[in-house]
């Protein structure tokens, strides 16, 4: 259990960087402007706030929103996720031990095992648990009453969430990737509470770089500062965060090593695709869920990559980054490669 407000001094980084109030976070303002009215309103009528379902690609600060959400209801928040709940049982001592009001966050809530959905149902829906005492013919349920509490759940598979659990979530709240301007103000922000300067051109070339995703752009700005240290740097400036940036391999609209392996790769090997997702895990080395998950989205977001029913394909766009020139079948497709010619598709397709 952690207190809400029990923030640690000189704990890690990426504590000390998070917001703790509602005010203080930045970005994600429709977001925010709606969760301040369920909060006000949860409040007076002194009531515990509805359970909240947050979903969105990784480090957009869903963990940071669910912390928040407990400092704002003056509550203590209990943190758990969903590999770590592998029994009933272990729900229930969770569900038991809860303090009236207070929040119950569980990262990587599709990934909860279905028993354990079973006995967080009625948790939910009525604040009931049951309790089995003994074995074999003389066990016997026990229904127990549970205080008002919110479950927050975050996920960045929504999908995978089975309807009935979907469905008890009252807040059900998208993160989108944050715009520049956001991420400037974060870098910004995060530049200050670690005690060295930067200026707006340096905040602005990390936030360009950073994927749409503040946790990135605060790994980058640990990074540079690093880089800006040795080099005897007083102040973060553009150049000195476009010369260790280049060192770190991320070019300038933010792709990695891996990103412009995987789109090599499928260019060079595949034609530019369609390529399967099983064959893009075993080319590149990295596993099939970091590559659905981390990679693809900012590649697809970018035009870089497309998933069709046959498999990946390479966009126009990411061959004039990549300064390589189109096939000319990606001209006649807007850019992505027509998926009606004679090129066969690989086999490893998904």
């Amino acid at each position: 259990m952690l207190q809400a407000n029990a923030w640690p001094e000189d704990g890690s980084f990426d504590l000390s960087l998070r917001p703790r109030r509602l005010g203080e976070f930045i970005g994600q303002e429709k977001l925010k402007s709606k969760l301040q009215i369920y909060i006000q309103a949860a409040q007076q009528r002194s009531e515990a706030l509805d359970h909240v379902l947050l979903y969105g690609p990784p480090g957009l600060g869903k963990t940071t929103l669910a912390h928040i959400i407990a400092s704002e209801m003056g509550s203590t928040i209990h943190v758990t996720s969903g590999p770590a709940i592998e029994r009933a049982g272990d729900l229930v001592g969770i569900l038991t031990n809860l303090e009236p009001g207070s929040v119950l966050f569980i990262d990587e809530i599709h990934r909860l095992n279905r028993l354990v959905e079973e006995v967080l149902y009625p948790a939910m829906e009525d604040r009931k648990v049951d309790l089995m005492i003994g074995k074999g013919p003389a066990a016997r349920s026990i229904r127990l009453d549970l205080p008002h509490f919110t479950v927050v759940g975050a996920t960045t598979r929504k999908g995978l969430l089975t309807g009935p659990l979907r469905d008890r979530f009252g807040i059900d709240e998208h993160f989108a990737y944050y715009e520049p301007e956001a991420l400037t103000e974060i870098v910004s922000r995060s530049a200050g509470i670690l005690g060295y300067a930067i200026d707006p051109t340096g905040a602005g070339e990390i936030a360009r770089r950073s994927r749409g995703t503040p946790r990135i752009a605060n790994r980058l700005l640990r990074r540079v500062r690093d880089f800006a240290q040795i080099d005897g740097a007083t102040v973060i400036t553009a150049s000195a965060a476009d010369r260790a940036l280049a060192t770190l391999e991320v070019d300038a609209v933010g792709l990695d090593r891996i990103d412009r392996l995987l789109l090599r790769l499928m260019i060079e090997r595949f034609g530019g695709g369609p390529v399967g997702l099983d064959t893009l895990a075993a080319i590149t080395g990295e596993d099939v869920g970091t590559i659905e998950d981390v990679v693809e989205p900012y590649l697809m977001q970018l035009g870089f990559l497309q998933r069709t029913p046959r498999g990946r394909v390479v966009g126009r766009m990411a061959y004039g980054h990549l300064g390589i020139a189109p096939p000319p079948t990606a001209e006649s497709a807007g850019g992505l490669f027509d998926l009606s010619s004679d090129t066969p598709s690989d086999p490893g397709a998904s």
